[in-house]
């Protein structure tokens, strides 16, 4: 019985340390920051190989995990990942698989009822990827065509309203990931690829004749890129929010936006050739974690 209860006792125990621990206590008792990433969001968290996660916004993580190194004053700090998609990131956060993702989510009113956002790390417009020969210059030209999505995304939202909205009759469909998406394209299945602008020059550096492919339209929206926490846990929300800033006003986010955006990437050495623009430059300047709305 003694033994019994013992065993009851430590399983309490255990019970409410579990529930008390906030993200920086776990990292620190397990010398582990479990990661979540997208795998084709190039250039902002991608595979340059079957192993190897890259991008513009890994690039910050890692700065995000030193910080969370140096805060914990830790020896070493393993990284365990986790592939994440757009429809499961939210779920695999508030269940504790992962403590943080960093890639191309965007920040909206609605997702801050279940997650967390850090400070923004990117802006970007939802636009139209398109055959330069298929005229299609804004959106009111995909009226009655085929068009695809990536699922889960505040993109599909957006085109869905505008297709409602103004009686478009679009015919929409929605992959699982940005690289299927522009399969469906590359391969005349759809007419147009609708998503955010910055994923939109990704898939087009990757096209076998990238000249042949434009992206084109007055952006359905403006949205803020964020990395993701649980909620409540304003310690670790705060870290990361510092270590971004500190990128920022380093000149370092520069940097990184040059190297990922001007400049050839692996695998194949794409250059996307965009120039960085002035709501970026603002950011930069002036971090903050609001969503544009």
């Amino acid at each position: 019985m003694a033994a019994l209860a013992a065993a009851l006792v430590a399983g309490m125990a255990c019970t409410a340390y579990a529930d008390e621990t906030a993200t920086l206590k776990r990292i620190a008792a397990t010398s582990t920051i479990r990661i979540g990433q997208r795998v084709s969001s190039v250039p902002f968290s991608y595979h340059a190989d079957r192993r190897r996660v890259v991008g513009y916004s890994q690039d910050i993580m890692l700065n995000i995990v030193a910080a969370v190194q140096n805060e914990l004053k830790l020896q070493s700090l393993t990284i365990a990942l986790a592939p994440i998609t757009s429809q499961n990131w939210i779920p695999l956060l508030i269940n504790g698989t992962i403590d943080i993702e960093c890639s191309s989510t965007s920040h909206t009113v609605d997702r801050e009822q279940k997650v967390a956002f850090s400070n923004t790390i990117f802006v970007i417009g939802t636009r139209i990827l398109s055959h330069k020969d298929a005229g299609i210059k804004d959106f009111g030209d995909l009226a009655g065509r085929r068009v695809v999505i990536t699922a889960g995304t505040t993109a599909e939202r957006s085109l869905h309203r505008f297709n409602e909205e103004h009686s478009a009759g679009m015919v929409i469909t929605a992959a699982k990931e940005h690289d299927v998406a522009f399969q469906q394209l590359e391969a005349g299945t759809v007419a147009a690829f609708v998503m955010d602008d910055a994923l939109l020059y990704g898939e087009r550096a990757k096209a076998r004749e990238p000249d042949d492919w434009i992206v084109t339209g007055t952006p359905l929206a403006l949205e803020a890129y964020a990395c993701t926490m649980r909620r409540d846990d304003a310690p670790f929300k705060a870290l990361v929010d510092r270590a971004i800033a500190t990128l920022m006003a380093s000149g370092e986010a520069r940097t990184l936006y040059d190297k990922w955006f001007t400049q050839p990437i692996p695998p194949k050495g794409m250059n996307l050739n965009w120039p960085i623009s002035n709501r970026l430059v603002e950011l930069f300047n002036a971090p903050n974690d609001r969503p544009i709305e």
